[in-house]
């Protein structure tokens, strides 16, 4: 038998044994009377077994409330949270559970790969705390699928309102990656199919890498993100990475970062000048500028007319040789 079986058997037999405390203690004078002292014995050993049983269905289905190591408790595998769950030792929530307990209970699951292990589906700050205050935590056990995990710890954290625009379109972002269905993601997010493409729609175009540099971003909502994406193109990451680096940004909230990246993006960019010169020498120069949409190149010198107006003639066989060469 597995520890963690031989675990709930303990739980399974000291909860029989206090049922059948209470069941001796309790005013069985009429049944004696009726019945004498062995069929009340009989009665009350049925009791207790009937009870049992209960109970047992109780653990089997994970409606009974388990203390359990947090270090046995692995987290979920998809995380919601872009900020790390830690606690100050004077945090108020910490100090909460410190003086009055742990009042809710967290969701696990036995693990799918680890034997005698769990995994949690929400209450990971629960968790977090527990293990800090070096105390026991409070979990139901009920085995499930992935699918019926995302979807309670979403529901979890839609009903606490405690994720962020950012946060919820990566979590759903990863389960699509993850191949989630579009109909269980919704449930999870308690959301629409509309709201739900324009969550996804977030990540698909913003590079993860940026978005995690920027952060959690609690007080930046969807019309905002929507509005980053929309400036946002491959060609600017450079400039956004640049400035997500700076020394500005090493202390900065993730509100500050984000406002920071969509100043840059709202910048005109700035164009690339390169000079040129024919290698056969002359005094035909050139001048190259590019842009994320545009490219000019202005030519100077007296050949600069007829040079120019040899280039024209040749624009479409260049055209055309630049195709296949992207074709390959």
């Amino acid at each position: 038998m597995s520890k963690r079986g031989k675990n709930l058997n303990t739980i399974f037999q000291a909860a029989a044994q206090e049922l059948a405390a209470a069941n001796f203690s309790g005013d069985h004078t009429e049944t004696r009377a009726l019945a004498g002292p062995i069929k009340s014995m009989a009665l009350t050993l049925g009791k207790m077994e009937d009870e049992a049983r209960e109970l047992k269905q109780a653990l089997g289905s994970g409606l009974y409330v388990q203390m359990l190591e947090p270090d046995l408790i692995d987290p979920s595998f998809m995380r919601d949270r872009m900020d790390d769950i830690a606690f100050e030792d004077d945090d108020p929530f910490l100090r909460s559970i410190a003086e009055n307990g742990q009042e809710v209970p967290i969701l696990v699951r036995p693990h799918p790969e680890h034997e005698d292990r769990y995994q949690a589906a929400y209450g990971h700050r629960r968790l977090k705390a527990a293990a800090q205050l070096g105390i026991k935590v409070k979990a139901i056990v009920r085995a499930f699928d992935d699918t019926a995990l995302v979807v309670a710890q979403g529901l979890e954290n839609s009903g606490r309102e405690s994720l962020s625009f950012i946060e919820r379109a990566v979590f759903a972002y990863q389960l699509e990656q993850k191949g989630f269905k579009r109909s269980d993601i919704m449930n999870a997010l308690s959301t629409d199919k509309t709201e739900l493409s324009k969550l996804i729609s977030v990540p698909s175009t913003i590079p993860l890498s940026v978005i995690q540099a920027i952060g959690s971003a609690k007080g930046i909502g969807r019309r905002k993100w929507l509005g980053l994406a929309s400036a946002f193109s491959a060609a600017r990451l450079r400039d956004v990475e640049s400035v997500l680096r700076s020394e500005a940004m090493h202390n900065a909230s993730s509100d500050t970062r984000f406002e920071a990246v969509s100043a840059v993006l709202a910048e005109a960019p700035k164009a690339n000048v390169q000079n040129w010169m024919p290698h056969l020498g002359g005094r035909l120069t050139g001048s190259i500028k590019t842009t994320p949409k545009k490219f000019s190149l202005t030519l100077s010198d007296q050949e600069a007319g007829r040079f120019g107006q040899f280039l024209s003639e040749k624009l479409d066989e260049l055209y055309d040789e630049y195709c296949r060469k992207k074709g390959d």
